[in-house]
Formats: structure tokens, C-alpha cells, sequence
């Protein structure tokens, strides 16, 4: 896999990303990684957070196109399990490089191009439009409330494509049924800075969505949200 050696450096005119967007991603080193799969998507999704994992696949499915842009990539489990045609267009962004070494090396056959970039600001890829964007899992990592947050729909949107689709998922603290469970893992994990969701709620995603936006929506598994949304 060639790729260039600057994609992945901050551009020069990107400030240095706040404390809290640091550790929104710090968790994700190469042990982290290395488990993420089975504790987050096997545990957590079904048993904490009552989305089933195979429902984020068949969600991602529907949504994903031959010539896609990735935000947030985590571990590249989707990217893995849903299917492109033969030679799709694959672009990477994350913050954080050891999900981006990962994520490309995982799906290495699609040859993917990476950029390692902050979502709050400009994007600056030098790439043309996408058809598909998906932020999966993304926006409770991100600081802020939710329209602090929905800068990053600003920042993707420039690279959308007319009639292309903005997709992805979010776990959200008010405006949904929250577990004992998973009220105790969300506080934990927003002590720790991992997550920065207790702003975020339903009605706030659908209005920044809607705001933005000709057509979105928002569906609702557990205290996950799995949103679209079209120019």
C-alpha cells in the first residue's frame, strides 16, 4: 500500500487540537485497539448500550457507496464487514494515528489514502467530493455540547457530493433509555474524558442535522442514535 508521506501530519494551518479533543482519542492506543472489537462491539453494544452491533452493520451497509470518506475510523470493523464493489474510493481521517495504521492496514486490499485531522476544523484534504461519509461512533468522543459538536457535519459536508449521504451513529446521554449499566459506563467514561456526551441529546441531533441539511434522519437502538442525512 503506497501512501503519501504527509497525509498523515496535522495541516500547518491547524491549531493544536484542545485537551479535550486529545483525550476523546488518547484511548485509542494499539492495546486499545487490539480489544476494542470484542469489549465495545461484542459486550457493550449488545448488553450496555442495546445496540446489537449487527444492526450497525446492516445500517453502515445501506448507506455505504464505491467512493466513501471515513471520520473516525476506530478499529475499520465496518469498513471490514460491509462489501464495496471491486476498486471503491476509500478515504481515512482520524485524529488519532494508531487508528488510522490500523484501520488501513485492515483493509490494506482496498488501498486506502489517510489523513490524520481534527473534525472541528477545516478539513483540508485536497480530495474531491464523496458520495458516502460515515461518522461512526464519532460525536460522544467529540467536547461540547451538540451544536459545538456539529461543526464536524460543516467540515464533512464540503466533501459531499450532490445527492451523496452523511451517515453514521452516536450514543447519547438525554432524550433516550439509558440502562443502569450503561449510566454507570457513560459516567465513568466521561470522568475519564473518554466520552464528552452529557449534552448530548435526541432532539439537539436532529435539529443540527435538520439545520444543515435538505433531508435526515434519526433512529434510535438502546441509547444509540443512527442518523442519515442528504443535501
Amino acid at each position: 500500500m503506497s501512501r503519501r508521506k504527509d497525509q498523515d501530519l496535522l495541516p500547518r494551518s491547524s491549531l493544536a487540537p484542545g485537551k479535550d479533543v486529545l483525550a476523546g482519542q488518547a484511548v485509542y492506543s494499539k492495546n486499545t485497539l487490539a480489544v476494542y472489537d470484542f469489549l465495545v462491539l461484542g459486550l457493550s453494544n449488545r448488553f450496555i448500550w442495546k445496540c446489537p452491533t449487527a444492526r450497525l452493520i446492516e445500517f453502515y451497509r445501506s448507506h455505504l457507496s464505491a467512493n466513501h470518506l471515513d471520520v473516525g475510523v476506530g478499529t475499520g470493523f465496518f469498513l471490514d464487514h460491509c462489501p464495496f464493489p471491486d476498486r471503491p474510493r476509500v478515504v481515512l481521517i482520524d485524529l488519532n494515528p494508531n487508528s488510522l495504521e490500523a484501520t488501513a492496514q485492515r483493509i490494506r486490499r482496498y488501498e486506502p489514502r489517510t489523513y490524520r485531522r481534527n473534525v472541528l476544523e477545516r478539513l483540508e484534504l485536497g480530495e474531491k467530493g464523496f458520495d458516502s461519509i460515515g461518522m461512526n461512533y464519532l460525536l460522544h468522543c467529540l467536547p461540547g455540547d451538540m451544536h459545538a459538536k456539529a461543526a464536524s457535519f460543516d467540515h464533512v459536508k464540503a466533501y459531499l457530493n450532490p445527492g451523496g449521504v452523511l451517515f453514521g451513529s452516536t450514543l447519547l446521554y438525554g432524550g433516550v433509555r439509558r440502562s443502569t449499566l450503561a449510566k454507570g459506563l457513560m459516567k465513568f467514561y466521561n470522568a475519564k474524558g473518554i466520552f464528552h456526551n452529557t449534552g448530548d441529546d435526541l432532539e439537539g441531533l436532529r435539529k443540527e442535522l435538520a439545520g444543515r441539511f435538505g433531508e435526515s434522519r434519526v433512529e434510535v437502538a438502546g441509547c444509540a442514535a443512527l442518523f442519515w442525512a442528504r443535501n
